[in-house]
């Protein structure tokens, strides 16, 4: 009986090649260096005032005011949306109800109308007071006094952030299994240590991620203060600009600043997003980027030759 020929050596391995993959890869890079050529050589951007007000007096302070916002909104934020989360996932109906009323006004009304109806606030309140009964008054001040723009802003930002935050809180401890609580539980964990050590660390893998994009957010929210006239990045440039007339390079400031404002946010929401996930596969904490970016496996074409 004769064998049968083994032509396994004389296979070949043919990779896949994705044509379309690499001419949308030129069609884009040919797009990017067309408008950075463009934005590079075209006078109207006026790079020589850009370089020169970037680091001005006025616009460091406006940079100041905004980190300042924003740090003080999103701890102040996040702090009273943890407290309205807890509120309702209460099985209390009242403080269930009374935070979903407020999460539900709070996101419903823009921002803006909130940083008006704070700034204008003693025109229903003229005057606020702090009585008890049969004591009678013992603190009062007038509203414009005890209101500054500075106040106003901080109350709405913070009323804004902590409705978005409730919500990013309160999915996140849902995202905790029973099981894990009712382990905790059987431990003998009382309530708070259950809460501190069981489901807190663990609902903070679902917590970070929309956090981090909700402060980033905030950040660029600050920008609202300007029409009260409170000098951040934004309102420090319209004041350079409104003297000089230089528009566009101005705005152009406030835009690179912003912009490294919300890229070092977003490095450090990477560091502890990973701190967080440390006890996840490498392939789980990979980002979605990455994972689009990724080829897939590409199929082999098998030639035989005739031997």
């Amino acid at each position: 009986m004769s064998e049968i020929p083994d032509h396994t050596d004389d296979l070949k391995i043919v990779g896949k090649r994705y044509y379309g993959r690499w001419l949308s890869a030129l069609v884009v890079l040919f797009c990017v260096v067309a408008m950075a050529h463009s934005m590079i050589n075209n006078p109207r951007f006026e790079w020589g005032v850009i370089a020169e007000n970037f680091t001005a007096p006025s616009i460091l302070q406006g940079v100041i005011m905004t980190l300042q916002l924003t740090v003080i909104s999103v701890v102040l934020g996040f702090a009273f949306g943890t407290v309205l989360a807890l509120m309702r996932l209460s099985s209390n109906p009242v403080l269930a109800g009374v935070s979903w009323a407020y999460t539900w006004f709070f996101r419903g009304v823009p921002m803006l109308v909130q940083l008006f109806l704070w700034y204008n606030i003693a025109a229903l309140y003229p005057r606020i007071a702090l009585s008890i009964p049969g004591w009678g008054e013992i603190w009062s001040a007038q509203s414009n006094a005890l209101v500054s723009p500075f106040s106003a802003a901080v109350i709405a930002l913070v009323m804004h952030q902590s409705a978005y935050a409730a919500e990013i809180v309160r999915a996140g401890i849902q995202s905790v299994g029973n099981g894990q609580i009712e382990a905790a539980r059987a431990l003998g964990y009382r309530p708070a240590q259950i809460f501190r050590h069981t489901v807190l660390p663990q609902a903070m893998r679902a917590i970070l991620p929309p956090a981090g994009n909700e402060i980033i957010g905030q950040l660029k929210t600050t920008a609202v203060v300007s029409v009260i006239s409170l000098q951040d990045v934004l309102f420090s440039a319209q004041i350079i600009y409104q003297r000089t007339y230089e528009v566009i390079p101005l705005l152009l400031v406030a835009t690179l600043w912003y912009l490294l404002m919300t890229s070092v946010l977003s490095v450090g929401q990477y560091y502890v997003e990973r701190y967080f996930g440390r006890g996840v596969t490498r392939r789980e904490r990979r980002s979605l980027f990455a994972s689009l970016a990724r080829a897939p496996l590409p199929k082999t074409q098998r030639s035989v030759s005739n031997g």
